[in-house]
């Protein structure tokens, strides 16, 4: 293609399908999301190639511009990418655009959409455990008067939060571009979708210690229920300062 002709996403699929060598197409970002995709949207496919087999479409490998976005690998790479990784959520949402492995291809996509039973638990525990300790460092700051420390660390908090109730659902992470969109078709089990979106963006953006505590004591439940206990029993008697404040007794 010449300059004032860019390879285009149509062009280049029309190509592909035409390889006998290509397996797969597999399309994410924007435009795999229903109603995301912008005049700014570029394309970004991935062009799966059968093991061990050439093809002259390696050739556009790395191929990126303002509309086509290309990653071009062998099925081997393919299943294993993002595997884990900063592509995996993009790939667990992405759509199919050619399959010739009867489902294969597809089979390899949900795959990426669902944390194994072990690597949900193991990153959970972890998430919950950042999670707790930018919680404590943003309740503790607020009540030393260091009131940027603590709203950076409830921002903090937020991040592994929302790591941590994905993965509490056995999901990778959306980008944070596509949370909205995630939770109105795909909601998290125990929690109202607008509850939970009100409170992350008022703890991100205030650092309210009151709503850090409300919403610490869902999540303690829901993770005491997932048989995370033992993690926040590490914390001791520093959960005092996590959870919501007991009112005073009457005299």
């Amino acid at each position: 293609m010449t300059a004032r002709q860019p390879l285009s996403y149509d062009t280049f699929v029309a190509l592909a399908r035409n390889e006998p060598a290509v397996v797969g197409l597999v399309l994410k970002g924007s435009h795999a999301h229903e109603g995301m995709a912008t005049a700014h949207s570029d394309h970004d496919l991935y062009v799966v190639v059968a093991d061990g087999a050439d093809t002259p479409l390696t050739r556009f490998a790395g191929h990126r511009t303002p509309e086509l976005d290309l990653v071009v690998l062998p099925l081997a790479a393919f299943r294993t990418a993002g595997m884990p990784g900063i592509e995996r959520y993009g790939l667990a949402r992405a759509r199919i655009v050619l399959d010739r492995l009867d489902g294969g291809i597809a089979r390899t996509v949900a795959a990426k959409a669902r944390l194994s039973a072990d690597e949900a638990a193991r990153d959970a525990g972890d998430w919950l455990d950042a999670y707790a300790n930018s919680l404590y460092r943003s309740v503790k700051n607020d009540r030393d008067g260091q009131a940027r420390a603590a709203r950076l660390d409830s921002a903090d908090s937020v991040r592994f939060l929302l790591e941590l109730l994905f993965a509490l659902d056995r999901r990778p992470r959306p980008y944070n571009k596509y949370l909205e969109w995630e939770l109105a078709r795909f909601p998290l089990p125990e929690w109202d979708t607008d509850e939970l979106l009100e409170a992350v963006d008022r703890i991100s953006t205030t650092g309210d210690v009151t709503a850090q505590r409300r919403l610490f004591a869902r999540v303690e439940a829901c993770a005491r229920r997932a048989g995370h206990g033992p993690v926040l029993d590490g914390w001791g008697t520093d959960l005092e300062l996590m959870r919501p404040a007991r009112p005073a007794c009457a005299p």
